[in-house]
């Protein structure tokens, strides 16, 4: 799907089917959320669905030139409705991600994050080498045990060994700490964000719900088809360049 300014009723339609545009009870709105607000039908904030497709074009060229540099982005989504889609983006782009729990540090004590890393992909590997079979019955266990316990934290980290070039995060409010190292550490963050939150220092906001299931999916698969289109396009251009005569002279 192409996003852009243009808003079409189908558009509209598919959105509001779909959850992307019912925000929070009126109460709970964050002022700063007001002018991306349509409406309000039985107490509901109805987000304009020209501003989350204007954020969500800006989200997705942010994510496109981040694929084109070869650079990674950290996705988290933590609450329920989150997990599945942050994880298939992140997986179909062997992007990092966090679906369990945000670890203290992880952008800004990334040596020792990266020390807990490595320990656990060497716990793995001598697992997989039958190298437990020379600890006893309770060594073993206990080793097992560890590995569980550090897959909760550490399994969509695999191959995180650098800083990302952006953050996504899905609820913004819900993952303050994760924001906050991004700010700490000059990382630009992209976040999904509803009518509660507040959009100030989130670098390409996306307005629309994080709470429903079906929204954060239409729009984690909007940005998977960008990023996917930009890159086949990477991958044509060489095999164009090399089939392309050079210049002044005449294919034959």
């Amino acid at each position: 799907m192409e996003t852009g300014s243009t808003v079409n009723n189908e558009t509209v339609l598919e959105m509001a089917n779909l959850g992307v545009l019912f925000g929070h009870k009126k109460s709970k709105t964050h002022p700063r959320m007001r002018p991306f607000i349509a409406g309000t039908k039985n107490e509901i904030e109805l987000i304009d669905p020209e501003a989350t497709l204007v954020t969500l074009e800006a989200a997705a060229k942010a994510v496109e030139e981040v694929v084109e540099r070869g650079e990674s982005v950290l996705l988290v989504g933590t609450l329920a409705p989150a997990r599945e889609a942050v994880a298939l983006f992140a997986r179909t782009f062997q992007f990092p991600y966090v679906t369990n729990r945000w670890l203290g540090g992880t952008l800004t004590n990334f040596k020792v994050i990266s020390d807990r890393m490595r320990y656990y992909q060497e716990l793995k590997e001598k697992r997989a080498a039958g190298e437990f079979a020379k600890y006893t019955k309770k060594e073993q266990s206990k080793l097992s045990k560890t590995i569980g316990k550090l897959a909760k934290n550490f399994e969509g980290l695999a191959g995180f060994t650098k800083l990302p070039a952006i953050l996504l995060v899905v609820d913004p409010k819900a993952h303050a700490t994760a924001v906050a190292e991004a700010h700490h550490t000059g990382i630009p963050v992209v976040a999904i964000l509803d009518t509660d939150d507040d959009p100030q220092g989130i670098t390409y906001p996306i307005y629309a719900s994080d709470r429903a299931k079906s929204s954060i999916e239409w729009v984690m698969k909007v940005l998977t088809e960008r990023a996917a289109a930009k890159q086949a396009r990477l991958a044509e251009a060489p095999a164009e360049r090399a089939v392309r005569p050079p210049v002044g002279e005449t294919a034959v």
